[in-house]
């Protein structure tokens, strides 16, 4: 059990920084090696529209859906749950407003909401998980 806890708390940590890293580079890594273009973005689905004018972006759902779940199953307890879920949310904004600054990059609304939905996402379904089992 405590070789689980210890592999677990290495994955969020690894999660954690390959996140920081694709977040900060100044292009898209994975356009960079899939497409042969830096500058064009990996969608794995379209983004989640709410109407005209504003969209969530699904790529960033993803991503914050998987780092807070891995978080969350790392550090279980409620004082490092609460640590937690405040240190996703100042990640998930510091790290879009950092687009501001990044040559090729720009910060998007869209993908803001998407990642402090994806945090909120994994909290509910904790939450409820937890109020019923």
């Amino acid at each position: 059990m405590k070789y689980l806890k210890k592999l677990l708390i290495l994955g969020f940590h690894s999660i954690n920084l390959i996140l920081i890293i694709f977040y900060l580079y100044p292009g898209s890594i994975f356009g960079c090696y899939l497409y042969n273009d830096c500058f064009r973005e990996l969608q794995i689905t379209r983004d989640f529209t709410i109407s005209s004018n504003y969209l969530i972006s699904s790529n960033h759902l993803y991503v914050f859906i998987i780092l807070s779940a891995a978080g969350v199953f790392a550090y279980p307890s409620s004082n490092t749950l609460k640590f937690l879920i405040g240190y996703l949310f100042l990640l998930s904004i510091i790290l879009e407003l950092f687009h501001l600054i990044i040559p090729n990059r720009g910060f998007e609304w869209g993908d803001l909401f998407g990642n402090i939905l994806g945090v909120i996402f994994v909290i509910i379904i904790y939450k409820v998980k937890n109020k019923y089992v």
